[in-house]
């Protein structure tokens, strides 16, 4: 026991350091200026079965203040409660952006739903507004009235092809409190944003609730039609984009005729796309998730995706989740219980980095000092989020969302 608690610490000891400093919370949007010029924006809204949550988002998308050119498309897809006419009426009633509301049709086969009702609005965007910039976002996110603003000005300013901003969850109820926080820490500890910002680094990742994205990084990519099968479309998003070579064209900010000034000097680049994403300060999902039991599915439904859907992976994040989050509390107390000084100490202080690499985190979602103990009871309900997704992968359910299944054996 002793080796497996020197094991746990040696590895806090290395996501501490050496994980690209994922536990902290200050990367937010970089250095922005105005443009000389504001570039057209399509805002697109994929919706199913959203009117719960319309009301509180779609007023926030209207009510934008951009300088620019922009326009909503929300796609009502295949909704059974009224989604589109809701969206209608808001649009109605409070005015702002132009709203578009379509609907696509069942999805064809390979497309998940998502991306079908992407494609769509993208396809109408284009043939509407002929958009520089496409604004991705989820039904359930609210949007701070400078959001879209801020968004293009910092994709500008920085030459970005992809800026993505991780929306602010909800943390109002017991499981909220609980789960979210450790959702958004377990995720920049897979994904460092320190490492997805940087140029020429292989980690690529974004949240999909808030995708701003240029359209020719979008066309170069395949966007969406690459990415049609993707069950975790944001991440799978970004590789695309990042990955995606440049073909002689000019970087962010000069128009087709070549005419340069808007961001920049347009300076020619011939790697892979630039992507940025952090943490949002104006951007909030406005979905509840008053039970552990959505919470759990929201979980469940992508994890085992996420590890390709090998046994393998499943099997090595289980001992890994198992030796970083779990050893450290059983190794404290098996040392109090027994005598063992050094295991007590390897166990707490193992339990005291991971603690520490928590408190931003909580800082950020306003929670109290007190709740970072718990993370390794968070981290075993997150261990049998990911085991029940691959129970449900192999009784042939997949990851179902919404009354649609995708990847089932």
């Amino acid at each position: 026991m002793e080796w497996i608690g020197a094991g746990s610490l040696l590895a806090w000891v290395w996501l501490l350091l050496g994980q690209g400093f994922f536990w902290r919370t200050d990367v937010r949007l970089p250095d922005r200026r105005d443009p000389e010029r504001w570039p057209s924006v399509a805002v697109v809204v994929p919706a199913r079965d959203e009117a719960e949550v319309l009301p509180k988002s779609l007023p926030s998308l209207l009510g934008q203040k951009y300088p620019g050119r922009a326009e909503v498309f929300l796609v009502d897809d295949g909704s059974t409660d009224g989604t589109g006419a809701l969206a209608r009426e808001l649009a109605a009633a409070r005015g702002g952006l132009p709203l578009t509301v379509s609907s696509p049709g069942e999805p064809e086969p390979g497309w998940t739903g998502k991306l079908w009702a992407v494609r769509h609005g993208i396809a109408l965007a284009r043939e509407r507004t002929a958009p520089e910039y496409l604004l991705l976002t989820d039904a359930d996110i609210a949007h701070a009235p400078d959001s879209l603003r801020e968004l293009v000005a910092a994709a500008g300013s920085a030459e970005l092809d992809l800026v993505s901003q991780m929306a602010r969850l909800r943390v109002v109820t017991f499981w909220e409190r609980l789960i979210v926080p450790a959702f958004v820490y377990f995720f920049g500890q897979l994904y460092p944003f320190r490492r997805v910002n940087r140029p020429g680094a292989r980690t690529a990742a974004a949240a999909g609730g808030c995708v701003l994205l240029r359209r020719e990084a979008a066309e170069r990519a395949g966007i969406p039609e690459s990415i049609r099968h993707a069950v975790i479309d944001d991440v799978t998003l970004a590789r695309a984009v990042k990955r995606s070579a440049s073909d002689g064209g000019i970087a962010m900010g000069v128009p087709p005729d070549g005419v340069r000034g808007r961001f920049g000097r347009g300076r020619r680049r011939a790697t892979g796309g630039r992507i940025w994403l952090g943490l949002a300060d104006r951007v909030d999902s406005v979905r509840p998730y008053p039970r552990l039991a959505e919470l759990w599915r929201m979980v469940s439904r992508s994890a085992y995706a996420q590890l390709l859907h090998q046994p393998l992976l499943l099997l090595g994040t289980v001992v890994g989740l198992a030796l970083v989050y779990l050893v450290p509390p059983v190794a404290l107390a098996l040392g109090l219980a027994g005598g063992d000084a050094t295991l007590a100490a390897l166990g707490g202080a193992a339990w005291a980095v991971m603690c520490g690499t928590f408190l931003p985190m909580l800082r950020y979602y306003g929670q109290p000092v007190w709740a970072a103990p718990l993370l390794p009871f968070t981290a075993l309900l997150y261990l049998l989020m990911t085991v029940d997704s691959a129970v449900q992968h192999y009784r042939g359910r997949g990851a179902a969302w919404k009354g649609r299944t995708y990847g089932a054996p």
